[in-house]
């Protein structure tokens, strides 16, 4: 499983083990990098990707806006690009959730901003994970 986080200038990556119980950051790139869709198409290719779970930002009401349907793009191209499945999560304070664990743990300033969005997509595909624990792969 792959987790992802788009966000307007990156797009947090993490991933589950095998066994799709813990997922964990794996990388923050640039979105407007030329490479991208390679180091996506390389991610899906190493792990053997079969499902990515993108995270759908919803208001607090729950509706959906420009960040939402951003997102909503940014899945189909992901789908069509890589050929895999794709699956839209609500993703609503996982960034607030991701800063505060990051400062509890210690982590500077400086490394937070580099990596804060991997640990959205951690959270997201942790959360996705749980809710679908009982289900068959």
């Amino acid at each position: 499983m792959l987790g992802v986080d788009v966000g307007a200038v990156r797009v947090g990556l993490a991933v589950s083990d095998e066994t799709r119980t813990v997922a964990s950051p794996l990388a923050t790139l640039e979105r407007t990098s030329r490479d991208l869709w390679a180091r996506l198409r390389g991610e899906v290719a190493t792990r053997d990707v079969r499902c990515a779970v993108v995270g759908l930002p919803r208001r607090l009401d729950g509706s959906e806006g420009d960040s939402a349907a951003d997102a909503r793009r940014f899945a189909d191209a992901l789908g069509a690009e890589l050929g895999v499945e794709v699956d839209l999560w609500d993703e609503r304070f996982t960034t607030a959730q991701a800063e505060r664990e990051m400062i509890s743990a210690g982590v500077r300033r400086d490394k937070r901003r580099r990596s804060i969005d991997a640990v959205a997509a951690a959270l997201l595909l942790q959360s996705w994970l749980d809710a679908h624990r009982d289900r068959a792969p």
